[in-house]
């Protein structure tokens, strides 16, 4: 029986950039049965809600959920009672309980003069930031006044294990554990926690521990040094979008988001859903292509079709692929061709 795959293509250039997506697993024979839902910014427009309970069922049925982008100027607001497209981010994560964000950073050799930072900075840089998705200050208890507002940022001790343990197991010499340890009591907890787990199963992996200020500063003055970063909620979201620098464009960087084995995976690019862009047919899909790379890893064990994909990007790089994100004219077709044709 093919596998079941959940498609949210969302808004702005998500839905140009999905299509391709599909033509690239065609192409390697995958036989997949794709669904499409609204999500997001569209879903709010068809049904008032960025998220609504039959998607829910939907990708809680299937195999994996691959999603494109979501969000724009049109759904902006600062009214709590107004929906918002990324609140359909929020539910799904918890709604398919899906705890660890993993967003690997390997800049190419072809696109090093691409990225802001001198050539031999990022040399050798080859990361993954694992960044704990469903506690934390984001999904706390929010209040809200005229003159004040309010966001609870709580962690449990399971919490913070499970998602160390997944940093542990895909360390290959050190897991380096971001907080902020030195004024917020659930970062106290967070570096306890860690240490205690590291000691009990996982001696065998160097640990270091560094302040998230501290941590943004290494990002960009020595990448090399990371292996994996495992961080809470807010601190990682913030951390893997300053790593996307590193590559020279967040339009290169896929994400997996993963929670317990018998849970599909969400898999989406780091990037936004680029509104000035959309409908122009310019749209880097890069990045979408290796988040399908991801879903072919980490959701459905295929890790000869996962690496494919990932070695006819490289290639196409290679070979002078530049989309206007990267300093070239590509447009998305032209990117789209140049990759299967190194397929």
């Amino acid at each position: 029986m093919s596998s079941k795959i959940i498609l949210l293509p969302g808004d702005g250039i998500g839905p140009e950039i999905t299509a391709p997506t599909l033509e690239l697993l065609e192409a390697l024979g995958t036989g997949f049965d794709y669904e499409e839902h609204a999500f997001g910014g569209a879903a709010i427009d068809a049904h008032g809600t960025a998220l609504t309970d039959a998607t829910l069922a939907a990708c809680k049925a299937a195999d994996a959920v691959l999603l494109a982008a979501v969000g724009g100027p049109k759904w902006d607001t600062t009214d709590p009672s107004k929906p918002r497209p990324e609140q359909g981010l929020l539910g799904l994560r918890k709604g398919l309980g899906l705890y660890a964000n993993l967003r690997p950073v390997r800049p190419l050799e072809a696109l090093y003069d691409a990225s802001p930072l001198k050539r031999e900075v990022i040399d050798g840089t080859d990361l993954l930031v694992v960044r704990e998705l469903t506690g934390g200050i984001y999904f706390g208890e929010k209040t809200r006044s005229a003159d004040s507002a309010s966001d609870l940022c709580t962690y449990t001790r399971a919490e913070i294990e499970r998602i160390a343990r997944v940093a542990f197991r895909a360390a290959r010499r050190k897991v380096t554990s971001v907080d902020k340890a030195n004024v917020i009591e659930t970062s106290r907890l967070w570096r306890e926690v860690v240490r205690e787990l590291h000691a009990a199963e996982f001696s065998h992996v160097e640990l270091e521990h560094v302040l998230v200020d501290n941590a943004a500063m290494q990002l960009v003055s020595n990448p090399a040094d990371f292996d994996v970063i495992v961080t809470e909620n807010m601190f990682g979201d913030i951390l893997s979008d300053e790593a996307a620098t590193l590559t020279g464009s967040i339009g290169m960087l896929p994400s997996a988001s993963l929670g317990d084995p018998e849970s599909p995976g969400l898999f989406e690019p780091v990037h936004g859903s680029a509104p000035d862009i959309a409908g122009m047919g310019v749209a880097n899909p890069l990045a979408m292509f290796l988040s399908a790379a991801l879903m072919l890893r980490h959701g459905l064990g295929m890790e000869a079709e996962a690496a494919a994909i990932e070695s006819a990007v490289d290639r196409a790089l290679a070979d002078g692929l530049r989309t206007r994100d990267l300093g070239g004219s590509a447009g998305t077709h032209e990117a789209t061709q140049a990759v299967l044709s190194n397929l």
